[in-house]
């Protein structure tokens, strides 16, 4: 059986970012993907501004052996031109508002008494003190978000502290998923003996989603091979991946396999993990290559990324499909979407429980974290259980051969990273 680091490094490897950009404005770039630099054309922020309500004051006019009175010359309000400060006074300021010229101090409020035109200042101010300088965040030319940022919240609030009013970004990677098993049956349908509700639709398509994928739903296809290959064929003309569940063995009702191979080339790994041991990888000729023949289409697919569509084929179990997604599926997709830096941080944290039972594979177990800041395990970790996804905080990623005693340091994969 192939490692899980062996097969993560082959899809990485295989994975290369999609072409295609777009201009769109700030207020809708969240979870997209730059494809330029954002480089600032203004100092952050633009002048010298106040930290504090206070008063601006020149240090100088300050008596050094005990409390000045200055007479106040002005008001300035945040977002408004102060005049330049005359000597031997002080401006009432408020904060985010502009230092006048010759200030070069803010003393707060609370550091002084206010009476009629006048304020006593009653702190010995130095240079410098509550006062921002311009381009203390950011200086003009400099690069504030690099190519290949996912754009959080707080990313497109920087962006827009610097006036960037629309954001370069690659085009959204398309995704086509279908799921196969005549056993499948849609939630709101009657559920006939032998039949299941089709739970990893719903799961898949929402991770997709998640990642910003732009998602066309084939549902279920039927258990034949005919079938699958003429869903195959139609989702690989305008897809970057096509992503299956289900099917990807070697039993006479598993389709998937046989129908790639037909309509391109498929590699199946034993991956040594736990849940989630088959899946499949490879990718389906469009339809502008197989016109050309299947030798001369083949040789093409090899030198040319726009000849195929990826194919990632994902186990059935609900667990298993969910964990290979997201141990496999989501850093493809993410450099596919032009991300060099895909995988997940993790946590040391402290086993409160005992698991005495080593697996010679790689164990991915559904844990959660308790209010000792320790872990608590799900008690039961098959991989048709769907319950521990949702109870849990994320994965301890458990090397094979390795039996966990209580108190021992495991490392964790929590969801809030996988999932975003």
């Amino acid at each position: 059986m192939l490692a899980t680091a062996d097969a993560l490094a082959t899809l990485l490897g295989a994975a290369r970012p999609i072409a295609g950009t777009e201009s769109i404005p700030t207020l809708d770039a969240l979870n997209r993907v730059l494809s330029a630099d954002v480089t600032s054309p203004l100092d952050v922020p633009p002048m010298n501004t106040s930290a504090m309500d206070g008063y601006a004051i020149r240090t100088a006019d300050l008596a050094r052996d005990g409390a000045s009175r200055l007479p106040v010359s002005q008001r300035i309000p945040a977002g408004h031109a102060p005049a330049p400060l005359q000597p031997g006074t002080a401006a009432r300021i408020f904060t985010g508002a502009t230092v006048p010229p010759g200030a070069d101090a803010i003393v707060m409020q609370e550091q002084t008494e206010a009476a009629g035109d006048a304020v006593t200042i009653l702190h010995n101010a130095q240079p410098g003190e509550w006062i921002t300088a311009q381009g203390a965040d950011i200086r003009s030319g400099s690069i504030i978000l690099p190519a290949g940022t996912r754009l959080s919240p707080q990313a497109l609030g920087l962006a827009a502290s610097v006036g960037c009013a629309v954001l370069q970004v690659r085009r959204r990677v398309k995704v086509a998923v279908f799921f196969t098993g005549d056993e499948l049956t849609m939630p709101g349908e009657p559920l006939k003996p032998g039949a299941i509700y089709n739970s990893n639709r719903f799961t898949l398509r929402g991770l997709l989603e998640k990642l910003g994928c732009e998602v066309t739903d084939y549902g279920i296809v039927a258990d034949q091979l005919a079938a699958t290959r003429a869903t195959l064929r139609e989702a690989a003309v305008a897809h970057d991946l096509i992503l299956t569940c289900g099917g990807v063995s070697v039993g006479e009702e598993d389709h998937v396999k046989p129908a790639v191979e037909a309509e391109g080339r498929l590699s199946m790994w034993q991956i040594a993990m736990k849940p989630g041991k088959p899946l499949a990888f490879g990718a389906v000729r469009r339809a502008a290559a197989r016109e050309q023949g299947d030798a001369e289409a083949k040789a093409e697919s090899e030198t040319s990324a726009t000849a195929e569509t990826f194919f990632i084929g994902l186990p059935g179990n609900p667990v298993s499909s969910f964990a290979t997604f997201l141990l496999f599926v989501r850093p493809f997709v993410l450099r596919l979407a032009g991300m060099q830096t895909v995988a997940p941080r993790t946590l040391s944290l402290r086993a409160d429980f005992t698991q005495p039972k080593a697996d010679r594979r790689n164990e991915f177990l559904r844990a959660r974290i308790n209010e000792a800041g320790g872990l608590d395990l799900f008690p039961n970790q098959s991989s048709a259980v769907l319950t521990s996804t949702v109870w849990g905080d994320g994965l301890i990623d458990n090397p094979p051969n390795h039996a966990i005693s209580a108190g021992e340091t495991v490392r964790f994969i929590p969801f809030s990273e996988l999932l975003s």
